[in-house]
């Protein structure tokens, strides 16, 4: 009979698999060994793996090559880094290495940017492309980008009054985009987005605000769902109205010529996880073709705005399991030694899950139980795996100690969960460390930051001054 947790993965799933594969009875990702980085470093952890977002720039841009040159695309296509994923310096420097420009959201997002140039990473070549309701200090500091001859700062128009806004602090000539106001799925509590202009109002507005206004020029139109990009009609139904408003735009604004298609790549949350990105670029770029050639007008550069997708596979958290609670005669409460809620805030608040599975002993016998966070809070758990509808781990045993690990973290779980910051239960926030390769391909790891101390917290409640 097959009793050990290598069983369950193996007749669960694929494995090993690109990521994930199997040394004696420990798990590597992407090589690494999370053992040896445990018993260097300790748990609670987090780590970002820097390669692994050079990797999915890569293989999205060859994506869209591929497709281009399949339809013979004549427009050109714009990486782009939705910043608001995960604003760490670590992260914009390695995505900056290949050749990709910056989608910002708020005023604060403007300083990192001109801190970049500042270091000679991001240069007046480099796209800036503005999203966001805009007010008194993002519209400042936009104005300051443009002002200092940053060109390719692109503010894209959410509201009517922004317009107007800019232009008083913009000095000189300048390009602004548009979003469309795009409409949810049914299933939604509203029916548009808040954020943007409706479709129906596009063309009138450019029409009143900027066809006759010497200083602006409409270069880009902006369409973003909030499911984002998906393999199904609504998706696809959605595309074709933007075609639609893009074409209508295009004839009477020759100055248009790029069409953003934002971000929403997902990414992989379990091992059983299937998406067809090839498929799905292949078919948007013959859509956005085919659309123009009915038309009669030129097809748009294409840019997205990746940001989970760009991000979010490079993280990773481990955790000791400190305890087991038996609460009745059927549930077994693995205790974590920290929290989900703040470690993990999104599988508390969205209920997302992410890959979840044992560090070490795989050859140990498994059983099934739930998650617990060290918090004093009921929502502190996670309890069910993607496709598995419940946790198996190996056997708790307080003399051989577990460690587990979750997978593709690395996108906004840091800025939700207030790094640096007060912790619910003032649990600490863990010590994060970043891992590089050199150029002969050996890991490098670095302590980005310790773990939170209750000096840490005293000093941010004004205990300590």
């Amino acid at each position: 009979m097959k009793t050990k947790y290598i069983d369950l993965i193996d007749q669960t799933y694929y494995f090993p698999q690109e990521e994930f594969t199997l040394e004696e009875d420990k798990l590597r990702f992407h090589g690494i060994d999370l053992m040896e980085l445990v018993e260097q470093y300790g748990a609670p952890l987090k780590f970002t793996y820097l390669p692994q977002i050079s990797n999915n720039i890569k293989k999205a841009k060859y994506w869209f090559k591929k497709a281009m040159e399949k339809h013979q695309y004549k427009g050109a296509y714009q990486y782009c880094y939705c910043t608001k994923s995960s604003h760490f310096e670590h992260v914009l420097s390695e995505a900056l290495k290949n050749d990709i420009h910056i989608e910002t959201s708020s005023a604060f997002d403007i300083d990192i940017v001109k801190n970049l140039i500042k270091e000679g990473k991001l240069s007046k070549d480099n796209y800036v492309i503005c999203n966001g309701f805009k007010r008194d200090q993002y519209i400042k500091n936009i104005a300051d980008l443009i002002n200092s001859s940053h060109k390719k700062c692109i503010p894209i128009i959410d509201n009517y009054e922004e317009l107007n806004l800019l232009n008083e602090a913009i000095h000189g000539n300048y390009n602004v985009g548009i979003r469309i106001a795009s409409e949810e799925e049914p299933k939604f509590e509203f029916y548009t987005s808040r954020l943007g202009i409706g479709y129906k109002n596009i063309v009138p507005f450019y029409e009143r605000e900027i066809e006759e206004n010497e200083k602006v020029t409409l270069k880009m139109l902006h369409f973003f769902i909030n499911t984002g990009i998906r393999d199904t009609s609504y998706y696809w139904n959605e595309l074709l109205k933007c075609l639609k408003v893009y074409t209508e735009l295009k004839k009477v604004c020759p100055t248009l010529d790029s069409l953003n298609i934002g971000g929403g790549f997902p990414i992989k949350n379990s091992l059983a996880f299937e998406y067809d990105y090839e498929y799905i670029i292949d078919e948007i770029i013959n859509q956005i073709k085919v659309a123009c050639e009915e038309a009669d007008v030129p097809v748009p550069n294409i840019f997205t705005e990746f940001g989970s997708f760009t991000v979010g596979e490079s993280g990773g958290a481990i955790y000791e399991v400190l305890y087991q609670k038996r609460q009745n005669d059927r549930e077994k409460w693995n205790m974590i030694n920290s929290s989900f809620i703040t470690t993990l805030p999104d599988s508390w608040a969205i209920n997302k899950r992410f890959i979840m599975l044992s560090i070490n002993r795989w050859f140990d016998e498994y059983e099934r139980v739930l998650l617990g966070g060290l918090t004093c809070d009921s929502d502190d758990y996670y309890n069910s795996e993607q496709n598995m509808n419940a946790i198996y781990l190996p056997k708790f045993n307080i003399n051989k100690p577990l460690y587990i690990g979750f997978f593709n973290t690395g996108a906004y779980q840091e800025s939700i969960g207030g790094y640096g910051g007060l912790q619910h239960c003032l649990i600490p926030s863990p010590k994060h460390i970043l891992i590089d390769r050199d150029e002969e391909g050996n890991i490098i790891t670095k302590l980005f930051s310790p773990q939170q101390t209750a000096e840490d917290f005293l000093k941010i409640l004004g205990y300590n001054e």
